[in-house]
């Protein structure tokens, strides 16, 4: 039963970081060009 003081407390850490991280990604537009990369692999850009 102690386990569930330490576990409950460290799950909740967790989760409130990877929400930090998720808003930091999203308020610096990571998810601004999702289709970008996906078209930049089929161009091709040598010279011949």
């Amino acid at each position: 039963m102690s386990v569930l003081l330490v576990l409950i407390p460290l799950a909740l850490l967790i989760g409130v970081i990877w929400l930090g991280a998720f808003i930091w990604s999203v308020k610096s537009d990571q998810y601004d060009d999702l289709d970008g990369a996906a078209r930049r692999i089929l161009l091709d850009d040598e010279e011949k």
